[in-house]
């Protein structure tokens, strides 16, 4: 036999490929320059088989309309909904195409090695796609792995499944949505605001996608937050007790007051009985948790906080990570190590590093790992941990690679050990408190510096011991408003509420950044830009909530009903295509809304449109204004009839210059001298 096997990148591919065959295999070069061909001998369901293995970039095909609607002007936006789409080979991916025709001939199966999550397994069936029409009778498999190791591959290759058409299917819905709605409002509010704003907008995209919307209106939301935030002035009382140089601060237990006078005479009140009585002291054992193994959106978010790496970053170097074989499968939702995992072999590999090693002997020596355990699994892949040990790696990638390595040991080391003490005190029957640590153990800290956990020294207090505090005092504060959200925070929230998946929240975060719907305040806090501020207003004004995260975290439910089998992929087109439908005629019956919110933003002053006493058809589409063409009665006379240009038309007709006719009720058949209603042909 012989087996066409397919990676998703080429460095994955290489890496494989030197699994299988236990040796550096047999290469040569593919029709594209970045993608290799490797040739080898394996044994597969028992067969001892010959083995191609090269690999694609990513997807192979993308999603298009028909060439008829390609071009901006050539049909109405709205005919986007129903517009027939196509999948096709871009240019970029046509000598990786033909590589994969060229290697197929003569196989008689194939074996999809791609990454295993939904995009992974959608990317298998585009390559079962190009490869079936070239050899109709291929036995078709599917590998499943979630680390590129040795041990990892050939158990995949010991164990193949059968492709999941229902995920795929979830991603081919998810495309056709995002192209659908995203293409028909992009080309409505853009080519709209461009006629408003000549100036300000020019030639320029004013995109729209049901997932970076809502994540731009969490930026926005925020920002009018701290906007409109009013600050309150407060007091509260403070007590401090110093002894031999050992200051302790004792917080009051009714935390503050808004009301200046009550609190001075609290404290006036204190001051004239000043003795303190220590009412209660506690001493118990406390911890510090150590890290849960590390999840996708986890790990992006610390990357963002810890390291300042961005999430797009983050994510493309750790994709190179795995791909070379140093970590685990990047993208996954489980945080908990399954039980059958060598966790010591995976903690030996790191005993000899400087920085480290020693640490990690100490979790072999003491009974370990004993790693911390959460409570969820994707049932695809492990957590993210470090699958081998290597030391030549450079700037961001080695801080990446080092985040990960000490995430692991923490998580399987001990959590921080301490002593608190808790005295509590009364003064003129009012109740304060002091607190003290003590760590016992650091444990996981030692390993891990993007913890910090302090010791604070408190004195040895005695119930029923009375003292003279050093100070009673009045101090003022005054609220402060939120701040604004951090990538990290963005991740957070886009996670609660279902924006997107661990895989591509980062993707809409960088499209607006890059649509400059957005901007960096000190390179860190998102704030809204001119034109991201005025869009969520503008539909805010019209009662629609695309700022909101509800539209799209119920598509992203769908989307995972269809991954498993729970619902039709075309039930799920239908009812989100009728969704938005309805949503877009809202949009341009009130978009006037949008240009007053964008116009008080924006320092050009809007150019009115004519759209007084605007004519709506049966489709509720604005009308557009014909000329009749043909030789007769009527020629040159214009009258109001469908907008749209490529998709069926509804059969509205009124005469445009006031005047009836014996002829101006029509239905879809019935014809006048010089047009004819039933064919839109006629309509130009």
């Amino acid at each position: 036999m012989k087996y066409l096997n397919v990676a998703e990148k080429n460095s994955a591919a290489k890496h494989i490929a030197f699994h299988l065959s236990g040796e550096t295999p047999l290469w040569k070069e593919g029709l594209s320059k970045y993608n290799k061909i490797y040739e080898f001998e394996a044994e597969v369901l028992g067969q001892e088989s010959q083995m191609v293995m090269t690999s694609v970039s990513g997807h192979l095909l993308d999603l298009e309309f028909d060439s008829a609607f390609k071009y901006w002007q050539s049909c109405n936006p709205f005919e986007l909904f129903d517009a027939p789409v196509f999948k096709f080979c871009p240019e970029n991916s046509e000598k990786i195409k033909k590589t994969l025709e060229r290697e197929v001939r003569g196989c008689q199966g194939l074996i999809i090695w791609t990454d295993c999550d939904r995009e992974g397994e959608n990317t298998g069936f585009e390559i079962i796609q190009v490869c079936s029409a070239v050899e109709k009778n291929l036995k078709i498999f599917r590998a499943k792995f979630s680390v590129i190791t040795g041990i990892s591959v050939k158990r995949a290759l010991q164990n193949l499944q059968q492709p999941n058409k229902d995920i795929s299917d979830a991603v081919d819905v998810r495309q056709e949505l995002d192209l659908r709605i995203g293409s028909a409002v992009t080309r409505f509010q853009t080519l709209r605001l461009r006629k408003v704003f000549p100036k300000t907008i020019g030639t320029g995209v004013v995109s729209y996608g049901s997932c970076q919307f809502p994540t731009l209106g969490y930026v926005v939301e925020r920002y009018r937050a701290v906007k409109n935030f009013v600050a309150e002035p407060f007091w509260k009382l403070k007590v401090n007790h110093t002894i031999n140089g050992l200051s302790v601060d004792f917080n009051w237990e009714r935390v503050r007051l808004f009301d200046q006078e009550a609190c001075q005479v609290l404290r006036d009140k204190c001051r004239e009985n000043p003795l303190a009585t220590v009412t209660d002291v506690n001493t118990e054992p406390t911890s510090k948790w150590r890290p849960l193994p590390l999840t996708t959106v986890e790990f992006q978010k610390l990357a963002s906080r810890k390291l300042k790496i961005s999430a797009i970053e983050t994510m493309k170097m750790a994709q190179q990570l795995y791909s070379d074989g140093l970590t685990s499968y990047p993208r996954t939702e489980t945080n908990k190590f399954p039980e059958e995992m060598n966790l010591r072999h995976l903690v030996g590999l790191h005993t000899h590093d400087p920085k480290w090693g020693a640490f990690a002997q100490n979790i072999l020596d003491n009974g370990g790992p004993t790693p911390r355990q959460g409570n969820n699994t994707d049932g695809a892949h492990p957590p993210i941990y470090p699958t081998k040990y290597i030391k030549n790696l450079k700037g961001k990638e080695l801080q990446l690679y080092e985040f990960i390595v000490r995430s692991f040991l923490a998580c399987c080391s001990k959590d921080a050990q301490g002593q608190e003490t808790t005295a509590t005190i009364n003064i003129a029957n009012e109740v304060f408190s002091g607190n003290g640590l003590m760590i016992t153990a650091r444990n996981y800290l030692d390993v891990y510096p993007y913890d910090d956990w302090s010791s604070t020294e408190i004195h040895v207090y005695q119930s029923g011991q009375i003292f003279n505090p050093s100070s009673i005092d009045l101090v003022v504060g005054t609220t402060s408003p939120p701040n604004l959200l951090t990538e990290a925070d963005l991740i957070e929230l886009m996670e609660k509420d279902g924006i997107g998946t661990d895989a591509t929240h980062a993707i809409h975060i960088e499209a607006i950044k890059k649509r400059s719907y957005v901007k960096l305040d000190d390179n860190i806090h998102f704030a809204p830009d001119l034109l991201g501020m005025g869009l969520v207003e503008g539909y805010d004004a019209m009662g629609l909530n695309l700022s909101k995260p509800h539209l799209r975290a119920q598509l992203e439910a769908d989307l995972k009903a269809i991954s498993e089998g729970r619902k039709h992929p075309q039930a799920v087109l239908a009812e989100q295509i009728a969704k938005y439908k309805e949503i877009y005629l809202n949009v341009i019956r009130k978009a006037n809304k949008i240009d007053s919110a964008v116009a008080e933003r924006f320092p050009e002053k809007p150019l009115k449109l004519n759209e007084d006493n605007v004519t709506l058809c049966h489709c509720r589409l604005p009308c557009k204004k014909i000329t009749v063409q043909k030789q007769g009665p009527n020629k040159g006379r214009p009258f109001y009839g469908c907008s749209k240009m490529l998709t069926k038309p509804c059969n509205f007709f009124r005469w445009a210059d006031g005047e009836t006719s014996t002829s101006s009720e029509w239905g879809s058949r019935k014809r006048v001298r010089g047009y004819s209603t039933s064919s839109s042909d006629e309509w130009s």
